[in-house]
């Protein structure tokens, strides 16, 4: 069977949500094994292009789509080769047959690059259509997302930020507990529909930047909604709800602010590293 570029074309787009957003929202992701993916995970780690390149599909040639726009087959198989990888582990939400003969997969790899000299574990989003031709499978079309420092979330249906509750309280009682604990309280403002507060949120559990969280502070997440709800505290802190969420400040014990963000430099958190995070948190904490 050939594909034809109507069938790649719906496919691509039921990917899309996954590549742009890097979310299964109330979805429970089909996932069966599928032998294919493994070969390809195999020659990127092994860095062997000659293999790599014989999974895509040449007739039809493969569909790549980046975020800047389509690209060849070529163009995937350097930017995973120019990863170097050393380990990669792949977390799929979604494997399934949308037609006979078809395969979707979805996934987050986390691979451990040594490229530009130095190892640093990235993360990257990708959504893979394969083809059965002539009993052997081939990559007919991939949308990968950008790489990243941060783990991507692939579900963002936490409640990060509780209907319901009263920031000011919140506040207040993060204060009390700082005081007794000589600890500085971490007002991080956002919205559960924030896809960047949900990346910052699964940060702060990453295992080394929580073991700096923990011992210095309490952390208040106060719902901003759409930009309607506690902009009294916003503006107290004089964080500017127009550069964008999620957005940090920083009080001490006595509740006296020394730190507000006034330029969004947590808006974008999908584009920080690690080290970003750490960085900032040991900057403010007690000293």
């Amino acid at each position: 069977m050939r594909i034809g570029s109507r069938i790649a074309g719906i496919v691509l787009i039921s990917l899309a949500a996954l590549t742009a957003n890097a979310q299964f929202k109330d979805q429970t992701p089909t996932v069966t094994s599928f032998p294919p993916l493994e070969q390809w995970k195999a020659a990127v780690l092994s860095g062997d292009t000659a293999k790599l390149q014989a999974l895509y599909s040449t007739n039809p040639p493969a569909r790549v789509v980046l975020a800047a726009g389509e690209a060849e087959a070529d163009t995937d198989i350097s930017f995973w080769m120019g990863l170097k990888a050393r380990s990669i582990k792949l977390q799929v939400v979604q494997s399934q047959s949308p037609q006979p003969r078809l395969q979707q997969v979805a996934f987050e790899a986390e691979v451990l690059s040594a490229a530009q000299g130095r190892a640093r574990t990235v993360y990257i989003i990708d959504g893979q259509l394969w083809q059965d031709q002539s009993g052997q499978w081939k990559l007919v079309a991939t949308r990968r997302g950008d790489v990243s420092r941060l783990q991507q979330p692939l579900d963002t249906s936490k409640d990060i930020y509780v209907p319901g509750l009263n920031a000011h309280t919140e506040i207040a009682d993060a204060l009390k507990l700082a005081t007794k604990q000589h600890k500085r309280v971490l007002v991080v403002f956002g919205a559960n529909w924030c896809y960047d507060c949900h990346v910052l949120d699964l940060a702060f559990h990453r295992p080394d930047v929580e073991a700096v969280l923990k011992p210095n502070y309490e952390v208040v997440h106060v719902d901003v909604g759409q930009g309607e709800k506690n902009q009294d505290i916003m503006q107290q802190y004089h964080v500017p709800m127009a550069k964008g969420i999620p957005a940090i400040a920083v009080l001490d014990s006595t509740g006296k602010l020394l730190y507000s963000q006034q330029g969004g430099e947590f808006e974008r958190a999908r584009s920080l590293a690690p080290e970003d995070v750490l960085a900032f948190l040991n900057k403010w904490k007690p000293a």
